[in-house]
């Protein structure tokens, strides 16, 4: 096929990535250990662990998993942890002794934890004491036998470390009670794997680094087979996508607000900063937008990655007029479309553009990035390098530029299926390599590539297709308005009607303002007939709205 987007690349840019230097994820951090041992690699709470300490302690737990417990070549660990020092320590280590990494979102209810740990036979856990109750509640329906557990400030410098786990579990009583066997303290995990050798362990492109979770707002989630090839490659993908733009920069400041466990902020933030030596600001709580806020004033960081709800709840907070943005090189805005609205205020306000990047877990996650030098126009942005890119009808045969359809992609990127799932691997992958993505989207005669919106989020109405994105995008223009989510609801004339879901920023905005503002700058099918006013919106971990839950 013709790969029109090549005509559209930055100068410089090769069509196909260079082989990645590594041939495992622990060879990209253990080259980061020896290069860069002095540079800081994680930062939380005032407490900084440079890449010199992150090989210690790391090397610590792999000999705890290893020589200790006895895991061995394959097996699965689960790490059920926020953004705190604790989650790159066990993550190396885990790799270093030849695991798997199965993340697990903390928020999750017994339930969705218990189908995570048995699908994924994971025989150890590294999870945060706040949390532990739930484990507590399932554990004897997996195959768990090793519970690591962890309190927030362990990794803290002292005093703090003491006093921040003495707040969360006797002032604010964070910490339910609960009776675990085999329930062994991070502390002591890291103590007894002191002073033993690992054995070494051989894994390289073919061995699975991952198994991410996915399909949970559609129903059982399944595990997305991760390889470490598609995780390099991915990494590789990254770097040569943004060619200079940290030429500067030494090392490169990441601020990681997005939970690394997300397959997003895990390779943009935490794989990637790592395998250019750079310093990952952990923000454990990024919903207290305050605490964030001031966070983020007291780094000059270079890059910074958020989803369209994060950018506008920052622009609405009082302490974000006091953040230096002028190190800032690359801000990339992900998970889900970012409103032109909320692009437009934050480059008003910050004097940065954010950068569209599409991608899936099924994607490593990156496949289709805007240009390090352009302007937001809506598009995102033009596949990258050993990525291909077709839109194809519902026959499954590739569509003209213009014409909307799937979304599907071709790369190193591309998983390896779902773990014990062939019938849904086989749904999603068609022959060459081909993922289906369930997104519907269309490429200009230039080869960048447009989101129209998810195919099951679709509104039909008297059969014309109506995308929520569009809608949305029209709602949030109106002053008053922070967030809008629009879905289709039954209708006897027209088989489905749009209604539209406002959380305002006050209540001077009425349901007439945002009738007669949709009656103005969209045609008559996709005008919205229902206006509902909350007070928030359900979203997901890394705050993408939950259309299906305001349907159900």
């Amino acid at each position: 096929m013709e790969k029109t987007w090549l005509k559209s690349y930055p100068p410089g840019v090769p069509a196909e990535v260079p082989t990645p230097p590594f041939r495992s994820i622990r060879e990209l951090f253990e080259h980061g250990f020896s290069e860069f041992p002095d540079n800081p690699a994680y930062t939380n709470m005032g407490r900084t662990l440079s890449y010199g300490d992150l090989n210690r302690l790391s090397m610590q737990f792999a000999c705890y998993l290893q020589q200790t417990i006895g895991l061995t070549r394959g097996e699965r660990v689960a790490i059920m942890l926020p953004n705190i020092l604790q989650y790159p320590v066990a993550m190396c280590g885990i790799f270093r002794a030849g695991l798997v990494v199965v993340n697990v979102n903390p928020l999750y209810t017994a339930r969705e934890l218990k189908h995570q740990l048995k699908d994924s036979g994971a025989r150890c856990i590294v999870i945060l004491e706040n949390f532990a109750n739930v484990l507590e509640e399932i554990i004897s329906d997996t195959d768990v036998d090793h519970v690591v557990t962890t309190g927030v400030g362990d990794l803290l410098s002292w005093p703090k470390s003491t006093l921040t786990n003495f707040v969360l579990r006797y002032v604010k009583k964070e910490v339910p009670d609960c009776r675990i066997a085999n329930r062994t303290s991070f502390k002591a995990a890291l103590k007894a794997g002191a002073n033993k050798v690992v054995k070494p362990v051989d894994i390289g492109f073919a061995d699975i680094a991952y198994l991410q979770y996915t399909g949970g707002t559609t129903g059982l989630s399944k595990g997305a087979m991760l390889s470490h090839r598609n995780m390099i490659y991915n990494v590789q993908q990254t770097i040569t996508w943004q060619g200079d733009a940290y030429a500067d920069v030494h090392p490169i400041i990441a601020i990681t607000a997005l939970p690394l466990y997300h397959i997003f902020s895990l390779q943009g933030n935490c794989l990637t900063v790592m395998a250019q030596g750079g310093q990952n600001v952990l923000v454990t709580n990024p919903r207290d937008f305050e605490g964030f806020a001031k966070a983020m004033a007291k780094y000059e960081f270079n890059m910074f990655t958020g989803v369209n709800t994060m950018f506008s709840a920052l622009l609405n907070t009082p302490s974000f007029k006091d953040i230096d943005f002028s190190h800032l090189r690359v801000c990339i805005g992900g998970g889900t479309a970012v409103q032109p609205a909320v692009a437009k205020e934050w480059k008003e306000a910050t004097g940065n553009t954010i950068l569209q990047g599409y991608g899936l877990t099924e994607t490593s996650p990156a496949a289709i990035v805007c240009r390090i030098d352009s302007e937001f126009t809506g598009t995102i942005g033009l596949p990258i390098p050993s990525t291909e890119v077709m839109i194809t009808g519902e026959d499954g045969n590739p569509l003209p530029a213009g014409q909307v359809g799937e979304i599907c992609i071709k790369g190193p990127q591309v998983m390896e299926g779902y773990w014990q799932r062939p019938a849904e691997t086989a749904e999603v992958m068609f022959p060459g390599g081909w993922l289906r993505t369930g997104d519907i989207g269309r490429m200009d005669d230039n080869g960048y590539f447009y989101i129209e919106d998810r195919k099951k989020d679709m509104i039909l109405v008297s059969g014309f297709n109506v995308y929520p994105n569009e809608i949305e995008n029209v709602v949030v223009e109106l002053d008053g308005v922070l967030e809008a989510a629009a879905i289709g609801v039954p209708d006897e004339r027209s088989g489905e009607a749009v209604k539209v879901f406002v959380v305002r920023k006050d209540d001077s905005v009425t349901e007439t303002d945002i009738l007669d503002h949709c009656r103005k700058n969209l045609t008559g099918y996709k005008r919205p007939r229902l206006v509902e006013f909350r007070d928030e919106l359900p979203k997901t971990n890394v705050g993408k709205i939950l259309r299906r839950a305001l349907r159900d």
